[in-house]
């Protein structure tokens, strides 16, 4: 009785976006780099473009250094700052070019007679997270001695183009596209990271929220300046929880009929945690899923977390007694930054 509560809950919750659009199947074999006039089918190709990618994630996933770097007043001043810089992938879209995140130092603070350890987190919102999405979570870090830098993803806030109501260009029916701005999501958040390594900090940690996580598994296990990883809504394959979610019927109905779930699990082995489990070897991590969630299913999770338990990676697990959007509601929402906040705070 208690599931199909919520499971109705969730999907009421869900149902107040009324601007989803079915967006057209494509390849996207434009947004690839590379020559793939080799290739027999354009499946084909995604496949050797993926195989590469994965032989070589180290040097897929590093940014090239930037020194262009944009510091200045934060939103009517108050607790934070701007921080904007070019992005390392450029796309068709200038406004997707500039990477914008909100800073949040914490106050200076004294540990045992000694000054504390300069600690910080890069945060990455959900799919579709407005601009003020996650602020809250920072305002907790940062008053709990943990200074935060919450980034907008691609194709969100200010990075979206003026022809989108939604962030449709980061998940989509266009397979290529897809890898490519998850892959961006990545190389956006290292070069954030070496500007709070480059500002003093040396204990840095991240935080992502549903493919937020995603993006901070993927970010994680190629930063080795990164310790711990906070993720909130997890998932070990990133194709699974497109075609399955609540949240993803949309993009699932542009995929139907000409890609099926085990060709797009392959295409985007990229960038699903899975490929890299065994980079989370030296990371500290917290698993957070919701009993209830619909939109990241509840047995995706505990494959995730039994596959961390089987390989003995360190970790700690974290259940929600609730849904993935109602994970956004009074009590869960407290429950769920009590959890984040107090890991970032033992971990870092």
């Amino acid at each position: 009785m208690i599931t199909r509560a919520f499971h109705a809950w969730e999907a009421r919750l869900a149902s107040v976006s009324t601007d989803r659009v079915v967006r057209p199947f494509e390849w996207g074999l434009d947004w690839l780099d590379g020559d793939h006039a080799d290739a027999p089918t354009p499946r084909e190709a995604i496949r050797a473009w993926g195989d590469r990618a994965v032989a070589d994630s180290t040097a897929f996933f590093t940014p090239a250094p930037t020194s262009d770097y944009e510091h200045v007043a934060g939103p009517g001043g108050g607790d934070s700052t701007t921080l904007r810089f070019p992005s390392a992938l450029v796309t068709p879209h200038p406004e997707n070019n500039t990477v914008v995140a909100r800073y949040f130092p914490a106050p200076a603070t004294r540990r045992g007679g000694r000054a504390a350890a300069r600690r910080a987190v890069v945060v990455l919102p959900q799919w579709n997270s407005d601009a003020g999405g996650h602020v809250g979570l920072c305002r907790l870090l940062a008053r709990t001695g943990v200074s935060a830098l919450r980034l907008s993803l691609p194709y969100h806030d200010a990075r979206r183009p003026p022809e989108l109501h939604r962030a449709d260009y980061l998940l989509s029916a266009n397979i290529g596209r897809t890898l490519q701005v998850c892959r961006q999501g990545v190389l956006d958040a290292r070069r954030a990271i070496w500007w709070l390594h480059g500002q003093g900090y040396d204990r840095i940690g991240l935080l992502g929220t549903s493919l937020g996580s995603c993006l901070a598994t993927l970010t994680a296990c190629h930063e080795p300046l990164v310790t711990a990883q906070a993720l909130n809504h997890v998932s070990p394959y990133f194709a699974d929880v497109v075609w399955r979610g609540l949240s993803t019927r949309h993009v699932r109905a542009g995929l139907e009929g000409h890609i099926d779930l085990d060709d797009l699990r392959e295409a985007w082995r990229p960038i699903s945690p899975w490929t890299y489990i065994d980079r989370a070897a030296r990371l500290k991590t917290l698993l957070v899923y919701a009993r209830y969630d619909l939109t990241f299913p509840l047995d995706l999770s505990r494959m995730l977390i039994d596959e961390f338990r089987q390989r003995g990676l360190p970790h700690e697990v974290a259940m929600l007694p609730c849904g993935h959007y109602s994970t956004g509601v009074a009590p869960f929402k407290y429950l769920d930054g009590y959890y984040l906040q107090r890991f970032i705070d033992r971990n870092l």
